[in-house]
């Protein structure tokens, strides 16, 4: 049983059909207490489930309301019924976008919270839910710091050349610029690499976040270079039901051919399209694997994901200059092997010869002796980045 004097930092993410939240104490250390989601959020299957970090399970509650204001209701009914255990030191949150307003994170506060409504539009599906989960947090918890942890502050200094779209230059003062995305999961890859290689850390890296969302970058000496995701998550690879990127024809042919309107394309490329769309069965690759010798459009998607990962990081290379080491890491990268290797096997030109036996193992390096490029799975913790952020915050 913890003292009451125990303080704690809660570490949150809203997603869009899911919340995920991890309780650290709160201390240089930054130790996770406890970790839990609400997931199928929209279903009636969504319930929070909360383990410590023995595995003990400390929750298992149905959501009655399935939305994400349900969800998050749900968690502050739980932590105020455990308050006495718990005790609130602060909370931070990841927020998707910062815009142009914020170069780094920023404590949570009503003029916060009105100066990121207007940037909802670059990031419909996440930001606006992001926003009522601070507003309901700060109402329950007055007296508890918040802190904003911006997902695109990890690629605030990208080089104009890819910084920027070829566009007309007034268009940059209204924020249409690429902002990069996954920064705290950048972040927290790159700290890992430090302790464990800080040579290859200095070198040039490249990230593979592949989930449900999925983004490369290209990192020089701790840097951000480039990366795949542009003005919103919607740009880049293929992902879970994200279509990643089109001809920008496709969006006016829909528009005015097919008459469909504004919230109609937003449907399509943010819900309909992706690894879901293609397949026609799941967006989720574990499913797909598993239905891809029986169904040819499963195959497909896979087929497609893989051709469109390894172009990528072939470009990424190139704005690089060469490649030193190569991380996996998010839901597919870190736990979907047989992708992996599809991704590498034909990646051999660049120096990348993955070993199949230290792949079929999931964690560490699984780069072959006469790999050039080191390659590694490496699992990010992006509640763990905001923990730490939200700690270097209020220590001031």
């Amino acid at each position: 049983m913890n003292k009451i004097s125990d303080e704690y930092i809660l570490s949150i993410n809203c997603g869009t059909s899911s919340l995920k939240f991890a309780l650290f104490r709160s201390d240089p250390s930054i130790i996770m207490e406890w970790s839990g989601q609400i997931d199928n959020i929209g279903s009636a299957k969504s319930y929070l489930i909360i383990h410590d970090n023995k595995g003990v399970t400390l929750a298992n509650d149905k959501l009655e309301h399935p939305d994400t204001v349900g969800a998050v209701k749900l968690l502050v009914k739980w932590l105020r019924k455990n308050s006495k255990q718990y005790k609130l030191r602060a909370i931070g949150h990841r927020i998707i976008q910062g815009g142009m307003l914020y170069k780094d994170h920023q404590m949570v506060s009503k003029k916060l919270i009105r100066s990121l409504k207007p940037l909802v539009s670059l990031a419909p599906n996440r930001l606006s839910d992001e926003l009522k989960t601070m507003t309901i947090f700060a109402k329950a918890f007055p007296e508890i710091p918040q802190v904003a942890c911006f997902d695109t502050i990890f690629h605030n200094n990208m080089p104009f050349y890819s910084r920027y779209f070829s566009l007309p230059r007034k268009l940059r003062k209204d924020g249409v610029i690429r902002y990069g995305f996954h920064g705290l999961s950048c972040e927290y890859i790159l700290r890992k690499l430090k302790q464990v290689s800080p040579r290859e850390a200095k070198g040039n890296v490249i990230i593979a976040h592949l989930g449900n969302g999925s983004s490369i970058t290209a990192v020089q000496n701790g840097r951000s270079i480039d990366t795949t995701m542009g003005l919103t998550p919607t740009g880049g690879l293929i992902m879970g039901t994200r279509s990643g990127d089109l001809d920008p024809g496709i969006a006016l042919y829909l528009m005015k051919k097919k008459k469909l309107s504004i919230d109609g394309l937003d449907r399509l490329v943010n819900h309909q399209s992706g690894l879901k769309g293609i397949s026609g069965i799941s967006s989720n690759m574990l499913v797909l694997l598993e239905n891809e010798k029986t169904k040819i459009h499963a195959e497909e998607a896979i087929v497609m994901f893989c051709y469109q990962a390894r172009k990528f990081i072939a470009a990424l290379t190139a704005s690089l200059g060469g490649m030193n080491t190569l991380v996996f890491t998010g839901g597919i990268g870190e736990n979907a092997p047989s992708i992996r290797a599809r991704i590498c096997n034909n990646l051999k030109y660049l120096g990348i010869v993955i070993d199949k036996d230290k792949n079929d193992c999931h964690r560490g390096v699984i780069s072959a002796k006469k790999s050039i490029v080191s390659i590694r799975v490496m699992k990010t913790d992006e509640a763990y980045i905001i923990a730490q952020h939200t700690y270097q915050m209020i220590s001031g």
